[in-house]
């Protein structure tokens, strides 16, 4: 530790996080000769490289992927230790990088920023939608929020409220085509698949069912899928979340009532290390937890 100093960890964190030296450089208002010299001690002074450069862009080494997951509680334990120095840590600030779903994220998450930002003036939130998977560490996200499913990881996830799928479908369909009385009549029926290919999982009288099913439309957008249903040309699966007013009002009826997603599909605030949370990550997902639970007020009438 005697060979290093915590500016030129700061500046490591972002450059692996933008993967850039340039656009690191122009974030920290340091010129980009400063940011190579930084790295450079950084990795003499430990003794290993951890950054693969090339023309373009640099990337981290297995080695350095690993110091940078270790130094992220770091950093923020330094953070919030100098706020309590100062006596401001009721007083979050900084910025708070958010990644979401896409439409997850603009009908229940950009509602309610306003609420949250007022409450805390002094912190900047960058919200960035995406129905990829995203590597919350490499691309420097302080929270992710995710719907399905969670699979062994080594990333902590905190889970915000249920989520409920069901078929689904507007009454113009029923009327036209019928309501399907058996799984094996949806075989008969113009079904839309998901936008990402994925079965449709579900749990009924005699267990985990998966289907896969086809389709004329194909797309890779959820919300084709939705305005697609809404319009009346065919079932689909959809999350409460998602159409939960729509079969409140009656514009959609739900299909095989006995069917529906499994129990332990939810939706989840996944973040890099249990070790050391900071304040304004906790903050945000307490928020987003009293704002979905214990019941989400999307399956209100549905």
């Amino acid at each position: 530790m005697r060979t290093m100093n915590l500016n030129d960890i700061e500046i490591f964190a972002r450059v692996a996080a933008t993967g850039s030296m340039t656009e690191a450089a122009q974030e920290l208002r340091l010129s980009p000769a400063v940011v190579s010299k930084s790295i450079k001690r950084l990795e003499s002074g430990l003794g290993a490289r951890l950054l693969q450069r090339t023309t373009r862009r640099v990337m981290l080494t297995e080695t350095g992927r690993g110091y940078y997951e270790r130094i992220l509680p770091v950093l923020a334990g330094a953070e919030e230790a100098q706020a309590f120095v100062e006596g401001r840590t009721s007083a979050v600030r900084g910025r708070l990088r958010v990644s979401a779903p896409t439409s997850f994220g603009r009908m229940h998450i950009a509602p309610h920023l306003a609420t949250f930002m007022n409450a805390h003036a002094a912190l900047q939130i960058e919200l960035l939608l995406n129905d990829s998977f995203v590597d919350i560490v490499a691309e420097g996200f302080d929270v992710a929020i995710r719907i399905g499913e969670l699979s062994d990881s080594t990333l902590v996830a905190r889970k915000l409220a249920p989520v409920r799928r069901v078929l689904c479908a507007a009454p113009a369909y029923v009327a036209r085509m019928g309501q399907p009385e058996t799984l094996a009549a949806l075989d008969r029926h113009v079904c839309l698949p998901a936008h990402n290919g994925e079965h449709w999982k579900l749990e009924g009288p005699e267990g985990p069912v998966a289907l896969r099913p086809e389709g004329r439309l194909v797309t890779n957008s959820s919300e084709v899928i939705r305005e697609a249903v809404l319009a009346g040309m065919g079932i689909a699966l959809r999350s409460t979340w998602d159409i939960g007013p729509e079969l409140a009002e009656g514009r959609l009826v739900q299909i095989l009532p006995d069917y529906e997603s499994p129990d332990d599909v939810g939706l989840f605030a996944v973040y890099p290390s249990r070790n050391f949370l900071p304040e304004k990550v906790r903050l945000f997902i307490d928020f987003l937890a009293r704002l979905y639970a214990p019941a989400s007020y999307w399956d209100k009438g549905a």
